[in-house]
């Protein structure tokens, strides 16, 4: 584990393989371990740097509070640092919005943007909005989180249920809790509204979604594939995190997607 400064304070992060650079971006209230054995598959081609978000997994809290866009921020800024001639950006829900902003504010750093179950491209409808203030209030979601994360993971796998308990015990800290209320109180911002932007994101662009997502279901994933020129869709029979459901699945849309993009790019010097 190493970590990284930005201007936000330490991010956490790890780098494992060889290759060019695939940049790994959780869910909110998920850690980088999630993306454990979907990297294990992709060692041989690739090198994956995996992030752990403020008061997530080994991240201590930042300095400002916690909102997408603040993601988002530190997000471009870890890129920037730890692979400044680009990579491919994946990220998984708030990531998936965090990926998708770099490529729309920095395209020189994105070789190829891959968004999982991601948030940011659609409306904010008064049920949703009500949604995420009930979600951003500390005591409400330290009651409901245990078994809002059972029904958005479907669990399957071992991975799947390692993924749901660090995600619980993100919100049993009094930080990752409040990290937490702070995305889901951030999600009704206008800012967290990238359908404008969209098109002009440039980088090859892959949507993973699972189909069995029941918080950001697939006609999401289906819109956002629609609304980014060229983007290619691929559904998984998995819930809102299909890489711990369905790892080689995951592996076999995202290899072709990285060689693509990569061929025969030389490895990066290490961070």
């Amino acid at each position: 584990m190493r970590t990284i400064e930005t201007s936000n304070g330490p991010l956490s992060y790890d780098r494992r393989g060889e290759g060019p650079p695939l940049i790994l971006l959780p869910s909110g209230g998920h850690v980088r371990g999630d993306y454990d054995e979907l990297r294990e598959l992709l060692a041989p081609e690739l090198s994956t740097i995996a992030v752990d978000w403020p008061a997530h997994g080994d991240s201590p809290p930042g300095a400002a509070p916690v909102t997408a866009m603040l993601l988002a921020d530190l997000a471009e800024e870890a890129v920037a640092a730890l692979a400044p001639d680009g990579a491919i950006v994946l990220g998984n829900s708030v990531g998936g919005f965090a990926a998708a902003r770099i490529a729309v504010r920095r395209p020189d750093l994105v070789r190829g943007l891959v968004i999982v179950d991601g948030g940011g491209f659609s409306g904010r409808p008064p049920q949703e909005r009500a949604f995420c203030a009930l979600m951003s209030r500390p005591r409400f979601l330290r009651a409901i989180y245990p078994a809002f994360a059972r029904a958005y993971m479907r669990t399957q796998t071992d991975a799947d249920r390692r993924a749901l308990r660090a995600a619980v015990q993100t919100t049993r800290s009094s930080a990752g809790l409040e990290a937490v209320c702070g995305l889901w109180g951030s999600f009704a911002s206008p800012e967290h509204d990238l359908r404008e932007s969209a098109a002009a994101i440039a980088a090859p662009t892959l949507v993973i979604w699972g189909r069995r997502d029941p918080v950001i279901p697939l006609r999401a994933g289906r819109r956002i594939a629609g609304l980014i020129p060229g983007a290619r869709l691929a559904a998984l029979d998995t819930g809102h995190v299909p890489y711990t459901s369905d790892p080689e699945g995951f592996a076999s849309e995202l290899l072709p997607f990285a060689r693509a993009i990569c061929g025969a790019a030389p490895a990066p010097a290490a961070a």
